[in-house]
């Protein structure tokens, strides 16, 4: 994955922040939308992308476009740093692969103790009946 590349295929929309704020809201477009195309994407390989479109599937719309949106700072410009921010930390998590586990087998002191409790416990519960007189 090549941070730069990718960065260049992200589209930026400046929207209107929504919710309080006063005066500065109503009239300043500060909130960016980031939608980066999944498909078209030139940087990343066919493998990733179908590793992405597995991990990312409820964050992708029908067409598997990814869409951002933050308006948590006043200035576009920083918002537009927070969601790039955001959209490659999500790509890097998209794109790790979890180690295979590997079996291990139970060993054998482990399956004594356990039968050995298995035991003492069932032990314990024939003392607690009434002895049988027959």
């Amino acid at each position: 994955m090549d941070a730069i590349k990718i960065i260049s295929e992200l589209q930026f929309k400046a929207v209107r922040s929504s919710g309080a704020g006063g005066q500065n809201v109503n009239k300043v477009s500060s909130k960016v939308v980031l939608s980066f195309d999944l498909f078209a994407s030139q940087a990343l390989s066919e493998e990733e992308k179908k590793l992405l479109e597995m991990k990312l599937a409820t964050r992708l719309t029908n067409e598997q476009i990814l869409i951002l949106n933050c308006d948590e700072d006043r200035s576009q410009l920083k918002n537009k740093e927070i969601v790039i921010k955001r959209f490659l930390e999500i790509i890097r998590k998209g794109l790790l692969v979890p180690k295979a586990r590997k079996a291990t087998k139970v060993p054998k002191s482990v399956i004594k103790k356990r039968i050995h409790n298995k035991r003492s416990q069932s032990e314990l519960k024939q003392n607690r009946r009434k002895p049988d007189l027959n």
